[in-house]
């Protein structure tokens, strides 16, 4: 799965100095711009929204968790140092408020059980792959996907993107959060890891385990698995 297939809007502009460019958005915010809270507004709220979905059980809880950083956004800009991206600081502010409230709120997920059972088992079953004593190809795959039709055709397809999105949506908190930024907002490492407050290694487990589970589901559904030969 490419960040191609899911990936929204949330790109910055490309520009000769893209920190400049940050800056000055920064500068009109904190000058009141509403032209400039529209901007920012309309390419993070998306994503922030599939985030808070990462800690709520109900769409009406997650909409009261992105109005409540919005409102943080606008309580707290003038305060900004640029320490951090602003799309970091904002993303951070979500981070706080969702699990603020899933600390208080039963309608939220309790991050003590929000893995599935035997999820440190592995993201895969273990007869998916050929035993170490296999003569050609000890530990791969002998269960591959099978040929979805024309790629380019498959991933613009809207059944394929509800699917992605589906298998998303059934992953654990943690590993939702990590493919959200990741393959769906187009985060690098660095910055998930500074929104999330979570280790290069401990995102990078969560990212592989987050895509193994989403390649599982999908290949399931379409019935996409042939066997290796």
């Amino acid at each position: 799965m490419s960040r191609s297939d899911v990936a929204g809007d949330e790109r910055t502009s490309a520009g000769e100095n893209p920190r400049d460019d940050e800056s000055a958005l920064i500068a009109a915010l904190q000058a009141g711009d509403e032209a400039a809270f529209r901007t920012v507004f309309d390419q993070f709220d998306p994503t922030l929204r599939r985030l808070a979905r990462s800690y709520a059980r109900a769409d009406a809880v997650a909409e009261e968790i992105v109005q409540e950083t919005w409102l943080g956004v606008v309580r707290g800009i003038g305060r900004f140092e640029g320490r951090s991206s602003l799309k970091t600081w904002i993303f951070r502010i979500l981070v706080n408020v969702a699990r603020t409230r899933a600390g208080r709120e039963a309608r939220t997920i309790p991050f003590s059980s929000a893995a599935p059972p035997g999820e440190d088992s592995g993201p895969i079953d273990a007869d998916r792959f050929f035993g170490a004593d296999h003569g050609r190809w000890p530990g791969h795959w002998c269960q591959g996907p099978a040929a979805w039709g024309v790629p380019d055709e498959r991933a613009l397809a809207k059944e394929m993107r509800e699917e992605i999105l589906t298998a998303i949506d059934s992953l654990s908190g943690s590993q939702r959060e990590v493919i959200t930024l990741r393959d769906i907002g187009g985060w690098d490492s660095k910055e998930v890891c500074n929104a999330l407050g979570v280790s290069e290694v401990n995102q990078r487990v969560l990212l592989h385990r987050a895509r193994a589970r989403v390649r599982a589901a999908v290949e399931e559904s379409l019935g996409a698995i042939e066997q290796t030969t």
